[in-house]
């Protein structure tokens, strides 16, 4: 019989490529994992790995069974569901990973609503980064995350991972009221029309930096940016203070200070979709499934209405 916890090691080592990756994904050494490979290559009487100096790559065998191991996986995690699924009311500990915009429209809420509906859940609330919370979903730390994904970026799915859209959350300009861009309430602001400004913007190198400076790229220029930060409260304090625009996901700004509005960006491509990721094979899990039910009520018409 072979050793289950090897295979995902095997698995990761596919996805990821390095040994040092899957040791940072399961949290423990590189000689830890290392030591692993080999007891599986053991147990299966077989070459798995080719090692060459400091590099590591999968043997055909090896990558043939590392697809495998998709399948054990996907079958465990369906027997899995079919045990829970035997009890009448979805119970038991319930781990949540979520991303940092949506704690207050969507995490807490869905909190509240499963307390109401499935007393039975004792649900965990983590924040995470959709990055980090795929980790979370494959160390089994996590029973399912809220993640999102920029439309007009090219991030595939992990592998392992599969997600379902519970709708799309356009980014828009916070400007204050006083700005050239402001016109009638609603009136979409060109990015163009905030080309001569400073802006305030994310770091490029994440997620929300990357999407908004690729747009602007897109419209025909580079943004100055004068401030950077990763949080989305502060963003839009800077905004209400220093008077420059600010480009970020709609959810964020549900809650403005005095004297800003938002306006739609007239780019439609500019949006990210709100998403809900499980391990493949465990969207059917009763807890899970009452967790999506649960969620997907609280979006009604999709994220675009800004939670």
């Amino acid at each position: 019989m072979l050793d289950v916890r090897r295979l995902v090691l095997l698995r990761d080592l596919a996805a990821h490529g390095t040994v040092t990756a899957v040791a940072e994904l399961h949290r423990v050494t590189p000689s830890a994992v290392s030591q692993q490979l080999r007891l599986l290559e053991e147990e299966t009487r077989t070459r798995l790995l080719e090692r060459t100096g400091r590099s590591i790559h999968l043997t055909a065998a090896g990558r043939r069974l590392a697809e495998d191991t998709e399948h054990v996986l996907d079958a465990l995690e369906q027997a899995r569901s079919h045990l829970r699924g035997a009890a009448a009311e979805p119970a038991g500990p319930l781990h949540l990973a979520c991303f940092p915009s949506a704690l207050v429209p969507l995490a807490a809420p869905l909190a509240q609503a499963l307390r109401a509906t499935h007393p039975g859940l004792d649900l965990h609330i983590t924040e995470a980064e959709p990055e980090p919370a795929a980790r979370l979903l494959l160390q089994r730390r996590a029973d399912l995350a809220l993640t999102y994904r920029y439309t007009n970026l090219a991030d595939p799915t992990p592998a392992g991972v599969e997600s379902l859209v519970l709708g799309v959350d356009p980014l828009v300009a916070v400007l204050r009221r006083d700005h050239p861009a402001v016109r009638a309430e609603d009136s979409p602001v060109a990015l163009r029309e905030l080309a001569d400004s400073e802006w305030i913007s994310t770091p490029a190198h994440t997620a929300c930096g990357a999407a908004v400076l690729h747009a602007c790229r897109s419209a025909g220029f580079t943004p100055r940016v004068r401030h950077t930060c990763t949080d989305f409260t502060a963003m839009i304090a800077l905004t209400a203070s220093c008077g420059l625009p600010v480009v970020l996901p709609r959810m964020a700004a549900a809650h403005l200070p005095p004297g800003l509005v938002v306006r739609p960006v007239a780019d439609p491509s500019l949006a990210r979709t709100i998403e809900v990721a499980v391990r493949h094979g465990a969207s059917q899990e009763p807890p899970v499934a009452a967790c999506v039910e649960a969620v997907r009520a609280l979006v009604p018409g999709g994220a675009a209405e800004g939670g």
